[in-house]
């Protein structure tokens, strides 16, 4: 995913045209979302949807209602609070307190509950009066649709109000290059503004002393152009008595477990043409679509709960897999694709122009690769494994040639368009890349994490070619042996705490020196000896890596580093959960907890609901997190670091297909002890705990499938 600042180059603008040259991308942290994907809400905390900025109905990356906006006799209400209410519903409270008894005391009070549904939303509005005397008032909606696509909103385009029409009595339409924009109130008397952009419901209501009445309306939206839609069944953890359930020492870690499933339910997509194939939009509001990377990620977090989200992701991704060479798209045979739109993702300003099916992305393959295989150990259906074999020798083959377009035996991009993104990790912002100096790194670029990737998905890919009877086995663990020693000759610089990977090799094979999370991701790939591991362990949760909430980006005393860079000193939840989980595996349980904890202490910050990322400013500076303006809420790999969190405190590694659990818990202060239910191990519901030793307790296993205590290698 990138920012407004994303590649191409970002330009210089001046105070002087910056009005008419950059536009700023609108700001989401004070806005409250309401999601169940490919719909979504964003509103302010009062629950309106004023027509500025970011807020509306989204559906399937264009804009619906562009405001909707509640008054009682030409006022608006005064907000007081609003809160979550499950799966795609949020409660706003406000007062009119101009109604009723002249008192200190405010005695109508207006409650907006907001449901938002696949296609649409419903809104019942109450309107509670505890005066002693009647209140008469007219209640107005109203209401507004552009039809603004994601991109143009992202970036602080223009738009236009589209206009309304009354179509049936308490009914206003929109329609608009096949999309049709439909809101109904039940009882209300439907307007349209004399130059007929702007519709209202109306309704007059009476209410007696200490009386009540409730309105409700609904905006429905028909898009038979939309690439994605809702599943056609829940999630298999997502109902029933089966649910996850997580009981903790520390309550927050239960409280983000159940927020966070609330938002992964809610953030399901599949395919308009394949509804059966689950799996999560990236997040709310930019990336609320198919992402390869982040999809492959959220759905590998997720596997304690069941392999049906990651068979479904990777059929989604492999019905998608190149088969041709285009440099516009960034398509080669083999290669897993990075995003899925309707139409060309075009950002106003900074010359980024990425066609519907994009597949700029250097790590989305070899990580398709790794969750074919982490399903497999957790017991997804054989049969369905075998299916994607073909899928899995045609990604080996990319990453065994097109992925090393100069042949010096590491992974490597270049965006050769001009018009797509520059950086095509998951740090992909324009100027994510930088020496310890602070300068910027040239394409093209060799990633750190990628080779760990790399690495771990030739060892992987060998070991499924191995178990199915397929040849080619020996081939990819040759390659993983050659690439491990050429990236320990390679790789290693020197800093003031020791030797630790470069960020990134650049154009000219020069080490990119800064310390970065990066290297998190290379513990548990096999890429490293476990002094190297140690090592890193022992950087990672330094003060100038983990001074904050979790893992910065960048270490604070790199010259590249601001606590509110998107990619160059703040704090992403999943990558600090996947540095976590990966010290976890690898024993560092002390550096573990260090982790976890900040991203409990943030959690409990933002309400549990953890954002796409957040400001990497010092813990003592102001005693919280600060928001990042611009961050996705809710976000899937963000939600899943709950997940990750809660597997690494219970250390359950299964290998189904050699019938084992390696047990290896995350004992101790934060995470311990801790006990869940509705796990899944090859498709029976699982429970487990760790008592204050870190002794381990399952129930619910398989026949045939047995625990032990891991040794030093869980990978």
């Amino acid at each position: 995913m990138f920012d407004d600042a994303s590649s191409p180059t970002p330009q210089a603008v001046t105070v002087a045209d910056s009005t008419a040259a950059y536009r700023l991308q609108p700001l989401l942290h004070d806005l409250v979302s309401t999601v169940l994907a490919p719909t979504v809400a964003l509103s302010g905390g009062d629950g309106q949807i004023r027509p500025a900025g970011v807020q509306g109905v989204f559906h399937a990356d264009s804009r619906a209602l562009s405001q909707a906006t509640l008054t009682i006799d030409g006022r608006e209400p005064e907000a007081v609070g609003h809160a979550p209410q499950g799966v795609g519903a949020t409660r706003f409270v406000t007062l009119a307190r101009w109604l009723g008894d002249p008192v200190p005391d405010p005695t109508v009070r207006i409650e907006r509950f907001r449901q938002v549904v696949p296609g649409g939303m419903e809104e019942r509005v109450e309107i509670v009066s505890s005066a002693t005397v009647p209140v008469a008032a007219v209640v107005s909606l109203e209401l507004g649709c552009d039809f603004a696509p994601i991109e143009v909103v992202k970036s602080g385009g223009d738009t236009a109000e589209a206009a309304a029409e009354c179509t049936a009595p308490g009914e206003i339409s929109w329609n608009s290059g096949g999309v049709r924009v439909v809101v109904t109130g039940t009882g209300a008397r439907a307007e349209s503004a004399g130059y007929a952009r702007t519709g209202f419901l109306r309704w007059p209501v009476e209410l007696a002393p200490r009386g009540r009445i409730t309105l409700s309306w609904r905006v429905e939206v028909r898009d038979p152009q939309a690439v994605v839609t809702a599943p056609d069944r829940p999630a298999e953890w997502a109902v029933g008595e089966g649910a996850p359930r997580v009981v903790a020492a520390d309550h927050r870690l239960s409280r983000l477990f159940e927020q966070s499933m609330d938002d992964l339910r809610s953030l399901r997509l599949a395919e308009t043409a394949a509804p059966g194939d689950a799996f999560l939009g990236a997040g709310v509001p930019w990336f609320l679509t198919l992402f390869g990377r982040d999809g492959i990620w959220a759905a590998r977090m997720l596997l304690p709960l069941g392999t049906e989200l990651a068979m479904g992701t990777l059929r989604v991704l492999a019905r998608r897999q190149g088969t041709k060479i285009d440099p516009g798209s960034g398509e080669a045979p083999g290669k897993i694709m990075h995003e899925l739109r309707r139409h060309e993702f075009a950002v106003e300003g900074n010359g980024l122009h990425l066609p519907a099916a994009y597949y700029g992305t250097i790590d989305a393959t070899p990580l398709w690769i790794s969750l074919l295989h982490d399903a497999w150990r957790w017991g997804a259906p054989a049969a369905e494994i075998a299916a994607l074999l073909p899928h899995l020798e045609a990604a080996l083959g990319w990453l065994g040639g097109h992925a090393d377009p100069d042949g010096d035996g590491f992974i490597e991009y270049v965006d050769t368009s001009g018009r797509g993104l520059a950086n095509q990790g998951w740090k992909d912002s324009g100027d994510a890349l930088r020496f310890h100096d602070g300068r910027q790194a040239q394409p093209p670029i060799a990633l750190v994490e990628v080779q760990g990737y790399a690495h771990q998905a030739a060892r992987q890919g060998a070991d499924l070619l191995e178990a199915f009877g397929r040849p080619g086995a020996a081939r990819w663990r040759e390659h993983a042996a050659a690439l491990a020693e050429r990236f320990r000759a390679r790789f290693w610089v020197e800093g003031p705490r020791g030797s630790f990977p470069a960020l990134a090799l650049d154009r000219d094979k020069r080490p990119v020196d800064a310390l970065t999370s990066n290297i998190g991701h290379l513990l548990g790939t096999g890429l490293l000896t476990g002094a190297e591991e140690a090592g890193i362990a022992d950087l990672l949760v330094s003060p100038e890596m983990a001074g904050g909430f979790g893992l910065r980006t960048m270490s604070a005393d790199a010259g590249g580093f601001s606590p509110l860079s998107y990619h160059c000193g703040s704090i992403w939840a999943h990558d600090t959960a996947i540095v976590v989980a990966g010290l976890a595996r690898a024993g560092f349980a002390e550096h573990a907890a260090t982790l976890a904890e900040g991203l409990l202490a943030a959690g409990e910050t933002f309400g549990y609901r953890l954002p796409e990322l957040f400001g990497g400013d010092d813990r003592a500076a102001l005693g919280r997190p600060v928001a990042y303006p611009a961050a996705c809420r809710p976000q899937a790999w963000s939600a899943a670091a709950a997940v990750t969190l809660v597997h690494a405190a219970l250390g359950l590694y299964p290998d189904v297909p050699a019938g084992r659990v390696l047990l290896r818990p995350l004992a101790g202060a934060p995470l311990g002890p801790v006990s869940v239910r509705g796990l899944r191990i090859a498709g029976a519901e699982v429970g487990a705990a760790v008592d204050p030793q870190g002794e381990v307790v399952v129930t619910g296993l398989p026949a045939g499938i047995s625990t032990e205590r891991a040794g030093r290698d869980v990978s």
